[in-house]
């Protein structure tokens, strides 16, 4: 047993979907690339502007916060947390500390510590080589991202190692995507985590530039060592034997460790004083009880309803619930099919179709199709191939072949089967001049099997997938050979 349990905190910063930014009217587009666009006197802390609360980021904090089964606050405020630089034009941020709008909450048997809402800063552009003419050598500002709306996550330091730090994100990131609040999309900063790692409850030490999963694994794991090795070492410059420095480091994911960034500041460096700008609000149970109405299922309980309602494997719910929009699609498909079913259209064990669809949906979809928006089948029309593949119609290799036209053209598969000459040969009638065509050509084989070789079947089958270019029915093929080899 390792004599040194690690500890890890989190503090998670995302950016919230809004419209306007936090405290003014200005353009929230996180995504914009003209340098200063979206901004106002506000937001660039102009003498005399003053901020107004965000209604909207109140709403979606709270949401966040009914979702992860946190207290909500009845009265909240926010303040002025103090400190300089470039990126930060009022010279302080207005935020929350004492008063939380979430606390209470957990996750994954996580404890979570508080949930509040601030402004982003700026962001600082160095010169590398890309500045426009006659700004090179120069640091840029730009401040489209100044008042954005940001939500601070903090949990308690109840986790013990990075899979599980890695699995708490990732479970966030999804129930954010599954209200709508924010696209949590780490690559592109808009949701990024800081890690507090010590080891045995010692000096801690505060890890950022962590913008993806894996970054988060890597750097938590590498962390725990570093900080191990620096407790067993006694080759130190003297004083600093077995000595965690109290910092924040930075992640190089080229190098793959750690760096130090800065000593680690105190909550008393900032001088946090309530924001003389803005009123306290006063959240209201009639408020809270229609945000929980518009909270949706939520994907932990989303994956139970989809083993228990539809019988699906652990996995293919897990695939599905963590991609919204399969798993949406998926259950439009399924409706389709019942509705079919009810209407004497079909005849058949809907479980095995709901199994072929979800086995489709998992693997073909991803690969033309990543958001909602982007597909062009119609449940409708899915759900009509499901039932050709599953009776026969056409091969599982056709499937894909119509699946692939149905992303490109949106057009009913029935009409692609016709037009592409997709209709996989079943009849047994046309199906047996082949295998007695394959027997006839392949006569060592067919000895072989004659002698007990099972497996020869699948060679005749093969040969006459290709006599028939891919659409004879394998099953009916290996019956038909198997009846005739066994006279």
């Amino acid at each position: 047993m390792n004599k040194y349990e690690p500890t890890i905190g989190l503090e998670i910063h995302v950016e919230l979907k809004t419209k306007t930014k936090m405290f003014c009217s200005c353009l929230n587009d996180p995504l914009e690339k003209e340098a200063n666009k979206n901004i106002c006197p506000i937001c660039t802390a102009q003498p005399g502007s003053l901020p107004v609360i965000n209604e909207e980021a109140i709403y979606s904090v709270i949401k966040a916060g009914l979702a992860l089964n946190c207290k909500i606050a009845e009265k909240t405020w926010f303040e002025r947390k103090n400190y300089f630089y470039p990126d930060l034009p009022k010279g302080y941020q207005i935020t929350q500390f004492e008063a939380p709008l979430c606390f209470k909450g957990e996750l994954n048997n996580i404890k979570i510590r508080r949930i509040h809402l601030e402004e982003d800063t700026g962001r600082l552009m160095h010169d590398k080589g890309d500045l426009p003419a006659g700004r090179q050598g120069y640091s840029l500002v730009d401040y489209n991202r100044a008042g954005m709306p940001l939500m601070e996550l903090v949990t308690e330091p109840d986790i013990h190692s990075a899979e599980q730090t890695k699995n708490f994100a990732q479970e966030l990131q999804l129930i954010l995507r599954y209200l709508g609040i924010s696209d949590a999309d780490m690559e592109k900063g808009q949701m990024r985590v800081e890690a507090n790692i010590s080891l045995n409850m010692g000096t801690k030490v505060e890890v950022k530039n962590l913008n993806s999963f894996k970054s988060v694994e890597k750097a938590i794991e590498y962390e725990i060592i570093r900080q191990q090795r620096i407790l067993e070492k006694d080759d130190l410059p003297a004083g600093r034997q077995g000595k965690v420095e109290h910092e924040t480091r930075g992640w190089n994911d080229a190098k793959q460790e750690t760096f130090s960034q800065r000593i680690k500041e105190t909550s008393d460096d900032y001088r946090y004083f309530p924001e003389p700008d803005l009123p306290p609000l006063d959240i209201k149970a009639e408020l809270i009880k229609k945000l929980q109405a518009e909270i949706p299922e939520l994907p932990q309980a989303r994956r139970k309803r989809f083993k228990r309602e539809y019988k699906l494997p652990e996995k293919s719910a897990e695939v599905l619930v963590n991609f919204k929009y399969l798993a949406d699609f998926f259950e439009h498909a399924v409706s389709e099919l019942n509705a079919w079913l009810k209407s004497g259209k079909i005849k058949t064990d809907i479980n095995r179709l709901i199994i072929l669809s979800s086995n489709y949906i998992i693997t073909e979809f991803p690969k033309f199709v990543s958001t909602s928006r982007e597909i062009k089948i119609t449940a409708e029309n899915f759900a009509e191939l499901i039932y050709l593949t599953f009776i026969g119609e056409v091969s599982s290799s056709g499937t894909q072949e119509v699946l692939k036209e149905m992303f490109r053209t949106g057009a009913d598969p029935s009409q692609i089967i016709e037009s592409k000459n997709l209709k996989q040969l079943s009849k047994e009638g046309d199906l047996d001049k082949i295998a007695e065509k394959i027997i006839k050509n392949n006569p060592q084989p067919v000895e072989d099997y004659k002698q007990g070789k099972e497996t020869v079947l699948q060679f005749l089958v093969g040969q006459a997938m290709r006599e028939t270019k891919g659409k004879a029915n394998p099953e009916i093929v290996a019956k038909i050979l198997r009846d005739i080899l066994t006279k």
